[in-house]
């Protein structure tokens, strides 16, 4: 993250976001993440496209912007591959991976191609209008929620329906201006809670993809067996130390070179080794082989794309197929767990750029959660589930991404993936990790900042972080901290303290912690 006295990879921005009131930028001093006011004068853009962007104004290149992209897109570009093994893998009534309850499946290179060229047109766009480094792409989590519904009880057309009305009612939470009410109600405890669960979250989410860590007796394992066993585990292991060295060597691009080495070794070792994937075409387990994408150089480089999935929902035919109130509940447990998601990825992007306000909030938040809302339906429109803004920016960040330039090259790159399919797979998830652990590492030193003498506070953030990982989803570890938050906050006396909207957004987790007895009931 830019600046000649701290590393391109390091935890904390050298230049933040202007302020709000459109005023001196916000400045953060290398080794505090926290921001404050720089009483500097306002910084002279080159030309029309530093004006744009406040390339300049936040302390950043167009060569670093361009490099940020870049690592953004060959961190979060595993999606193009793993959306449609996951909308094609839970099995339907008929036992059919992938089939919803009529028992029709979603092509796998349609799926592929779509998410691709979603995720291109929606991250240009918050480039352009939000005009800060977030990248957007199918939502993990969600797509596997959707997955569930259509095989349990919705037509893909149907529960892709009720992904578009949950965008379009998001966008309207959004335009009356709820949505950003929401997010600067949450006290700064939480809000620094998130930053520092989310770097945890992120760190589980690389082991996890590079099989170090895995489903295990009683609850994970380490490894294989409990030893570090295998070719792809070594591959990681070799990534991460290099990006370890990289960052604190201070080597501009630390994390996309540590991607792009790991990759080269990766397809070295495969072509020797002969290792495969984990899991074959028959399902068998092979668990030292590659966890998502074998880094073999692609046959045809270039993939003819398939558009047919586009436009291909119903409004309200899942209102028709299982009711009006069941409807609402999913509709509503995908608009919580989208809302929030974004709630917590912002905000964890924000505090690793240097980007938040003395609030801890995001200055002109607005069109990045306009942006935002609109995914969600564009990607139940295109059928491959809703769209939302990716953790994975903060890899983009921390090598030196400030503005909606460098989404603009993650973008075109996405674009191209359209087009690259093929040779977009040639980045395995062992590849990829090390980048995620390093950013949860950084993201984590936002930890000092909580409060640690008021067990009211303590416990709030500590299930916040907790849940994260531990669940493997962002809303739940914030619903359980907002919950935990207003609970105790009354129970020592100190109820005016609490924003009236979080009272609101206390009882929306109460009720989606109960979606399940609910569903039962309705």
């Amino acid at each position: 993250m830019p600046q000649k006295s701290r590393p391109s990879g390091g935890a904390t921005a050298a230049g933040a976001a202007p302020a709000a009131d459109g005023g001196t930028p916000a400045d953060v001093s290398a080794g505090t993440p926290g921001p404050r006011r720089s009483e500097g004068p306002r910084v002279r853009p080159k030309n029309g496209l530093d004006r744009y962007f406040e390339i300049s104004a936040r302390r950043s290149t167009v060569g670093r912007e361009v490099r940020g992209g870049l690592t953004t897109f060959f961190t979060m570009a595993y999606i193009v591959v793993l959306n449609p093994i996951i909308l094609t893998s839970i099995a339907g009534p008929d036992g059919t991976p992938g089939a919803d309850v009529e028992g029709t499946v979603l092509p796998f290179g349609s799926i592929a191609a779509v998410t691709a060229l979603l995720a291109g047109a929606l991250t240009l766009l918050m480039g352009v209008v939000g005009r800060y480094p977030f990248a957007l792409a199918t939502g993990l989590g969600i797509n596997a929620l959707v997955a569930v519904f259509a095989a349990t009880q919705l037509t893909w057309p149907e529960v892709m329906g009720l992904v578009v009305l949950e965008g379009l009612l998001i966008t309207v939470l959004v335009l009356t201006g709820f949505r950003r009410a929401v997010f600067e109600a949450i006290p700064a405890q939480l809000k620094t809670a998130i930053a520092v669960g989310i770097g945890f979250f992120l760190a589980i989410i690389g082991l996890a993809d590079a099989g170090i860590i895995r489903p295990g007796n009683p609850l994970i394992s380490f490894g294989i067996g409990g030893q570090l066993a295998g070719w792809p585990m070594l591959v990681f292991v070799v990534g991460l130390l290099l990006s370890s060295l990289l960052v604190v060597r201070k080597v501009k691009g630390a994390l996309l070179i540590g991607i792009v080495v790991t990759t080269v070794l990766a397809i070295v070792v495969e072509a020797i080794a002969e290792v495969g994937p984990r899991f074959g075409a028959d399902g068998a387990e092979n668990a030292r082989g590659w966890a998502l994408q074998v880094p073999a150089l692609p046959e045809d480089v270039v993939g003819s794309p398939d558009f047919s999935l586009l436009g291909n929902f119903s409004l309200f035919g899942g209102f028709e197929r299982i009711g009006v109130l069941a409807a609402l509940l999913i509709v509503f447990s995908i608009m919580i767990a989208d809302f929030f998601d974004t709630v917590g990825t912002v905000t964890a992007v924000g505090a690793e750029g240097g980007m938040l306000d003395e609030n801890r909030n995001l200055p002109r938040s607005q069109p990045v959660l306009l942006v935002d809302s609109l995914a969600a339906a564009a990607g139940g429109a295109g059928s491959v589930s809703s769209n939302t803004t990716y953790i994975e920016s903060t890899a983009g960040v921390a090598d030196g991404a400030r503005t909606g330039l460098a989404s603009i090259v993650t973008g075109l790159l996405f674009l191209v993936a359209v087009f690259f399919t093929p040779l977009v797979a040639v980045v395995p998830s062992e590849a990829a990790a090390p980048a995620l652990v390093i950013v949860g590492a950084l993201m984590i030193s936002q930890i000092k900042y909580l409060t640690w003498d008021d067990m009211s506070l303590v416990i709030p953030a500590f299930l916040t972080i907790a849940l994260m990982p531990f669940t493997y989803s962002i809303t739940n570890g914030i619903g359980a901290g907002v919950i935990s938050f207003v609970l105790l906050r009354v129970a020592v006396g100190r109820r005016r303290e609490i924003h009236p909207l979080m009272w609101v957004v206390a009882a929306m987790f109460l009720v989606y912690f109960a979606l399940e007895p609910l569903q039962q009931l309705f």
